[in-house]
């Protein structure tokens, strides 16, 4: 449940105009976001609507992780038995002996890695521990850097890293580790390491046609790589690595921006599943909170624009493991400022404490803390003004890649690609300034009652300017 801020006016369910105080409320059936705030198929202007169902994981929900809590500690299982066949021999990445050698010499990062594998995590159902001490856990994540992604039609595990740290996040001193800025520096460093594995072409070895191969007949229906731009004759599709496998572009055609010569009408960045609208945004307010409200002036990291947007709306879509993991301009206008801005990888929401652990409410906390890239981008369109979007690494995303030619003063297209995200998990949002939306598009709303919600398309129209 999350909370939300009725509008002056909304429409009840008999369709009979009334005036409200503004006041906060709960979303507490498909209803609540079914009539939403759209204008749509006659529902007129109702409110605002946010976020995932109760008990969600997002994470799983998008298929980063298994869906079954069985499915991932069997994951975790046979990942330790792969480790424990190759003996004790195996010497570490000098990445993991760098990480080691702090963990040796901080006492601070000491006891928040001791305690986070000793502690229970609240709110995660695991049969039993899978970790057990430091070396143990990164003798884990060694075995991951020489690693690519495997398919699976029930039990993927895309974020292996995520899968591996899922326990320990999710203690309270886990909460502080993943928070720690040594700490994620240190991940970053780790995740870099494995990003240069992704890119090699050793990593194309999952690029096959057995049940675990990219190239199977259930990933390809999963994936639809009829879609995408690839070599069907090529062993690997034509792919160079991993990660260009990732990225894979979509063939001409595939993805077209609608009203391409109407400014008003703004398209969906990414192509990804609606997760919040959240209008009368404040500069700063308690993203940690349990109803996770945005916080501009942390989500954008102190950007001098921050004033144009309080007031404003926060649209957040989350994309999925399958999916298209490219960025493209919502509006034609001019790059006004794009930079990445590090943050935390593991970090998940602990909401009222640690016995509150919800990581269905982690996605709008992550857009204030997680590593991002945050795009200014200033509209042709007067009425739309200054637009920011801010794609969010989720899990396992070492790199938020901005593209080359998105620098201040350059004009973009509407649907023009921005850059993409090289792996793992991933969440994105559009700030608008207030005013500026008339109407977002009945697909664009979340259902979180759906277990299987819409793909909100790439390029498709997610709302029309005022």
């Amino acid at each position: 449940m999350v909370d939300q801020t009725l509008a002056p006016y909304c429409r009840t369910d008999r369709g009979h105009r009334r005036r409200t105080r503004s006041r906060t409320r709960r979303v507490s059936s498909p209803l609540d976001v079914l009539v939403g705030w759209v204008r749509d198929e006659g529902c007129g202007y109702v409110r605002e609507v946010t976020n995932a169902a109760e008990g969600v994981d997002v994470r799983r929900r998008a298929g980063w992780l298994p869906d079954g809590q069985e499915d991932l500690e069997a994951w975790l299982a046979g990942h330790r038995e792969r480790v424990e066949a190759k003996g004790d021999d195996v010497v570490l990445h000098p990445v993991l002996i760098e990480f080691q050698e702090l963990i040796a010499a901080d006492p601070v990062i000491r006891m928040y890695m001791e305690r986070m594998i000793a502690e229970v995590p609240r709110g995660k159902q695991y049969s039993k521990r899978h970790v057990h001490d430091v070396p143990d856990l990164l003798r884990l994540i060694n075995e991951v850097l020489t690693m690519a992604p495997e398919f699976s039609d029930d039990s993927m595990v895309i974020t292996p890293l995520g899968a591996i740290f899922d326990w320990a996040a999710g203690t309270p001193a886990g909460f502080a580790a993943f928070r720690d800025p040594r700490v994620n520096a240190m991940l970053k460093k780790i995740l870099t390491a494995w990003c240069e594995f992704l890119t090699s072409a050793d990593s194309r070895y999952v690029l096959n046609d057995s049940p675990s191969g990219w190239r199977s007949a259930a990933a390809r229906d999963a994936i639809g790589i009829g879609q995408y731009r690839h070599d069907p004759h090529d062993d690997h599709w034509g792919f160079a690595s991993w990660n260009d496998f990732f990225t894979r572009r979509f063939r001409d055609g595939q993805r077209p921006v609608a009203s391409p010569d109407d400014d008003k009408v703004i398209v969906s960045a990414c192509e990804s599943t609606p997760y919040g609208i959240s209008r009368d945004v404040q500069r700063q307010d308690r993203f940690w909170i349990k109803s996770q409200p945005y916080s501009l002036q942390d989500m954008l990291a102190g950007d001098e624009s921050v004033d144009e947007f309080v007031g404003g709306t926060v649209y957040q879509a989350y994309l999925s493991a399958t999916n298209y993991h490219r960025w493209h301009s919502p509006v034609a206008g001019t790059v006004v400022r794009a930079f990445v801005r590090d943050g935390t990888y593991y970090s998940e929401a602990d909401t009222e404490g640690a016995d509150s652990v919800e990581p269905q409410v982690s996605q709008s906390y992550l857009a204030h803390v997680a590593t991002r890239a945050i795009i200014l981008i200033r509209a042709d369109d007067p009425a739309i003004g200054l637009v920011a979007f801010v794609p969010v690494g989720m899990s396992d995303v070492s790199s938020c890649v901005i593209g080359p030619d998105v620098k201040p003063g350059h004009h973009v297209g509407k649907g023009a690609e921005l850059g993409y995200f090289q792996f793992g998990g991933s969440t994105h949002c559009l700030v608008f300034r207030p005013g500026a939306i008339a109407d977002f598009a009945f697909p664009a709303i979340p259902q979180p009652h759906d277990p299987h919600p819409p793909l909100v398309h790439v390029g498709s129209r997610l709302a029309t300017a005022t």
